[in-house]
């Protein structure tokens, strides 16, 4: 059995969508994931639960994807000491400016890395989950240092919104 080392969680089912380009970086670089639908509003206690069960499940970094209010990466760091990248989401009529100030607002003392709206932050959030996994692994060091040469060599093509390199 493979234990999951990311935790890629989602505001909602219609997130998937968007968190897919997350997930097919991840899966590129071969890294074990798992996914979760939670909500920091409508099922705070099962959140809280979840968050609280990462470390001792082997999971070793979260991505959390949501919108509108975006309190899911929050909420979720606010309950462990892993780090926590947030994806905020355009699926509000504010088109994800609401979520991204909800994420750049963390108070002192829990941090949440946040990337950019959308489909770019949620590749962004696993290239980054990836290399934050590359600080025990050389084995992904070696994969995430080929992937940044072919980007630098121009090797790399984007179509419908996912660079493929």
């Amino acid at each position: 059995m493979v234990i999951p080392q990311v935790s890629v969680t989602m505001g909602s089912q219609s997130d998937y969508s968007i968190m897919e380009n997350c997930l097919k970086m991840l899966d590129k670089f071969d890294i074990p994931y798992e996914i979760k639908v939670l909500s920091a509003h409508r099922m705070p206690d099962f959140t809280l639960k979840y968050a609280k069960s990462l470390r001792e499940r082997g999971i070793k970094v979260v991505i959390a994807g949501a919108g509108g209010a975006a309190h899911l990466a929050g909420a979720i760091a606010a309950n462990t000491t892993l780090p926590v990248i947030a994806v905020p989401l355009n699926s509000s009529p504010l088109q994800g400016v609401d979520a991204l100030y909800s994420t750049v607002q963390m108070p002192a003392g829990v941090p949440v890395a946040c990337m950019a709206i959308g489909a770019a932050g949620a590749k962004n959030a696993a290239i980054l989950a990836i290399q934050i996994l590359s600080l025990s692994s050389p084995k992904i060091e070696n994969k995430i240092k080929r992937y940044k040469d072919e980007l630098a060599k121009g090797k790399s093509q984007i179509k419908g919104g996912i660079l493929y390199a």
